[in-house]
């Protein structure tokens, strides 16, 4: 007994038990102590070369290894497994060296449609698959993302919300400057100096399938009956101050809107569409309206949809009123971009007639309490409604139908101050003229071709002569606001057209490229250049005219 503690003793004193030197000098002190090699010597003494090995093999290996993968990282603590299983090193080394990147497919990737998964129909946490184009949700492992990765061997995939692709199903983040069109495409972005030089340069644009296009001038796509909108959303796209304002989405982002107002969704989808229509750098050289068309329908009750023919004046009025209302806007005093850019002002004299089947006293007691006297009503508008002149019943003597003309400052008349045109309802009878107080810098003409009655809606096919430019407008302004208006003189921008039969019948555009000084004719994905003298023989419904500045006019002078 006096023998084992004397050994337990002297092996306090040796160095700390695990230190490798302990641990190499302990084993043949207590061989020593014996007197001689116990029985099970020979499995002992193996034991010392398996501990030496292992330090000397493995541990300065590993540490001498690690700073060699990342250099750029500095000297870490000796924690072995923080090092080797971190955050940066594997993760950063796939991120940067994706092997599926060439699978990636764009002549399959389109981002018009409306962002849900196409198997649970969720908007949530959605990801496109890159090499086939689809929309899945979500990126764990029970995921339809996920789920479609392993099962067609589809590895790339991009969150359309925070526009960041990852790699599944290993489920890292892929850091790659060769995608960053991908999500230029998805959410295009525009510079104040790009958008100042839109309408001075004509540089043509190629789509990744090799067509060339005007950015501004592209065909937009007809689900089933949505030309209508799709004509008035391509006139209001070439409205530079307009468009200007919504490619910035900086400039409406932060207005603020009541808890559950669906309107603000109109102005979102309409400066998405405005920036795809104006996007540089578009895999193909047409754009979906779905998502614009969507909120169409969502916001205005399904009054104008898209499986059914709607009328573009309709749409148009109603699309203005809702853009500025949803911008902020007020009917009285508070202005948005939309009413700086068309709103102008008129006098409405309005006089009461007496009806025809009135007793003759009843109509002197009437004019003795001046029922009968003219009254004046400041108002505001969004566009001027031309009324056309009826058109002939019957044939002339070739058995062919008359198509009758008339110019357009004949049907302007109507806002001289001086004409007097009827209106009649059920109950009274009015007599009202009208003139103009102001004039904005952006004029739309909607031309009154359908009249409804109780059994049908009629069109009036009378083809109105209008010049292309300068068509002056001062002659239909009150004297006094004469001088106050210096430039009144317009120049056509847009012209809508009407074909075909009033509930049938398909609408094309005629749009004003500011850049080449062209003209272009856009029927949904058509696209073709027109002349200027083969606009004005067509069946005019809407259109916009730009008001000259001084400069614009000093520059048409010259020329």
């Amino acid at each position: 007994m006096s023998g084992r503690v004397k050994r337990e003793r002297d092996s306090r004193q040796l160095p700390p038990r695990g230190s490798l030197a302990a641990r190499i000098k302990q084993e043949p002190g207590e061989e020593r102590a014996g007197g001689g090699p116990p029985r099970g010597s020979r499995s002992r003494a193996a034991e010392p070369v398996r501990v030496k090995r292992e330090p000397e093999e493995e541990e300065p290996l590993r540490v001498k290894r690690e700073p060699q993968e990342d250099e750029e990282e500095e000297e870490e603590e000796e924690d072995g497994p923080t090092v080797k299983y971190g955050r940066f090193d594997p993760e950063d080394r796939r991120s940067r060296h994706c092997p599926y990147l060439d699978t990636i497919n764009k002549s399959v990737l389109d981002f018009d449609f409306e962002k849900l998964c196409s198997i649970s129909l969720s908007h949530i946490n959605v990801y496109a698959c890159l090499v086939c184009g689809k929309y899945f949700q979500g990126r764990g492992l029970k995921s339809h993302a996920y789920i479609h990765s392993v099962q067609f061997s589809h590895h790339v995939f991009l969150n359309l919300h925070t526009l960041k692709f990852y790699c599944l199903p290993d489920n890292y983040e892929i850091i790659d400057s060769s995608l960053e069109d991908i999500t230029y495409v998805l959410k295009p972005t525009f510079t104040k100096q790009h958008i100042s030089n839109l309408d001075k340069q004509a540089k043509l644009s190629r789509a990744y399938d090799g067509t060339t296009y005007l950015p501004g001038i592209v065909g937009l796509n007809n689900i089933k009956a949505n030309d209508y909108a799709n004509a008035i959303l391509q006139a209001l796209s070439n409205v530079p101050p307009l468009r200007n304002y919504f490619l910035e989405e900086e400039n409406y982002k932060n207005i603020k809107r009541p808890p559950g107002d669906i309107m603000f969704l109109l102005v979102q989808r309409f400066g998405e569409l405005m920036r795809k229509l104006w996007n540089p750098r578009n895999f193909k050289a047409h754009v979906s309206p779905h998502e614009m068309l969507q909120a169409v329908v969502l916001c205005s009750k399904k009054n104008f949809q898209i499986t059914k023919q709607g009328d573009g004046v309709d749409f148009l009025s109603w699309f203005l009123n809702a853009l500025h209302s949803a911008l902020g806007g007020t009917k009285k005093k508070k202005k948005t971009i939309v009413t700086d850019v068309f709103q102008g002002s008129m006098r409405i004299f309005t006089k009461k007639l007496p009806h025809p089947d009135l007793p003759a006293e009843e109509k002197e007691q009437l004019l003795q309490n001046n029922e009968y006297q003219e009254k004046m009503v400041e108002s505001t508008f969004m566009y001027l409604t031309l009324d056309l002149p009826t058109a002939p019943l019957y044939k002339d003597e070739k058995e062919q139908l008359i198509i009758p003309q008339v110019p357009l400052f004949n049907i302007l008349a109507k806002f001289n101050g001086i004409m007097e045109k009827e209106y009649k309802t059920y109950k009274e009878n009015f007599l009202k003229r009208f003139q103009l107080t102001k004039l904005p810098p952006y004029l739309i003409f909607c031309i009154k071709r359908f009249t409804k009655n109780n059994f049908f809606v009629e069109k009036n096919p009378t083809i109105v002569n209008f010049p292309i430019t300068n068509v002056d407008l001062r002659e239909y302004l009150s004297e006094e606001v004469q001088a106050v208006h210096k430039n009144t003189t317009y120049d056509l921008i847009a012209n809508i057209v009407h074909d075909g039969k009033p509930a049938e019948g398909a609408y094309r555009i005629h749009v004003l490229h500011h850049g080449t000084g062209k003209w272009y004719e856009l029927q949904d994905l058509q696209v073709t250049d027109i002349l200027p003298q083969m606009i004005t023989l067509s069946e005019a419904y809407i259109q916009i005219w730009k008001r000259r500045d001084n400069e614009e006019e000093t520059n048409q002078q010259g020329a």
